[in-house]
């Protein structure tokens, strides 16, 4: 067996690794192309949605109501058909080398490397593929049956979440937080605040300007790689 990882290299997903937000694309997606019910609807709520979630004011209630219940509509067959459309059309040309790079540098380190996200693990799994990265923490939809259920499984990963799962997926692997010699967290959203918080090194990555005020605040480093990501709102 390899020698144990040393450090440690957590990454939010969206607006951190990708310019964009993979659950608010899946969704508009899904609304364009006449698979989410009435276009209109769709597409509005899933701005109010977003706007939310900038806001900081979203639960993982609300958002599992709209984005898991477009998984519980369909058949698991026509969305891994979709999704193989969403990644060509929007993920794919959205994978920046600035991206790629800031993951590849822990990856060729030796370090352990996950992907943390709100989204859902249907939406983001092929993404952190496409990163080569192993391991994905993401809110988890229920599976019954054949088919989705339109639930959340387990602790959705989002805001103290995050925090709850990272520890249980170390903890599965027989590792702890505390154990690292250096810990890192990239991530653009004042929701991440409680995951930011516990580990040594916390990197604010694009970050939103309520995030941003923090990281100047406490001195953080900020890191910008990207331009105006595609569904910003401000």
């Amino acid at each position: 067996m390899s020698k144990q990882a040393t450090r440690l290299a957590l990454f939010d997903l969206d607006h951190t690794l990708l310019p964009l937000d993979s659950d608010y694309q899946w969704a508009d997606f899904l609304a364009r192309t006449g698979r989410a019910g009435d276009p209109e609807v769709a597409r509005a709520r899933n701005d109010e949605l977003m706007a939310q979630y900038n806001r900081g004011d979203l639960t993982a209630e609300q958002a599992a109501e709209f984005m898991l219940g477009l998984l519980a509509a369909h058949p698991p067959h026509e969305l891994a058909h979709w999704h193989e459309q969403f990644m060509q059309a929007v993920v794919r040309p959205e994978l920046t080398q600035s991206a790629l790079s800031l993951v590849n540098q822990h990856l060729n380190a030796g370090d352990l490397c996950a992907i943390v996200t709100a989204t859902n693990s249907f939406v983001t799994a092929p993404i952190a593929r496409a990163f080569g990265i192993e391991h994905l923490i993401a809110t988890d939809p229920e599976y019954n049956l054949g088919r989705y259920t339109g639930r959340i499984k387990g602790t959705p990963s989002f805001k103290e979440g995050k925090v709850i799962r990272v520890n249980a997926w170390l903890k599965s692997l027989g590792r702890a937080l505390g154990e690292f010699e250096q810990s890192y967290f990239y991530s653009d959203s004042i929701n991440d605040l409680p995951l930011l918080e516990v580990v040594t090194h916390p990197i604010v990555t694009n970050p939103s300007p309520s995030l941003r005020d923090v990281a100047i605040k406490r001195q953080w480093p900020i890191l910008d790689i990207f331009g105006k990501p595609l569904d910003q709102k401000s």
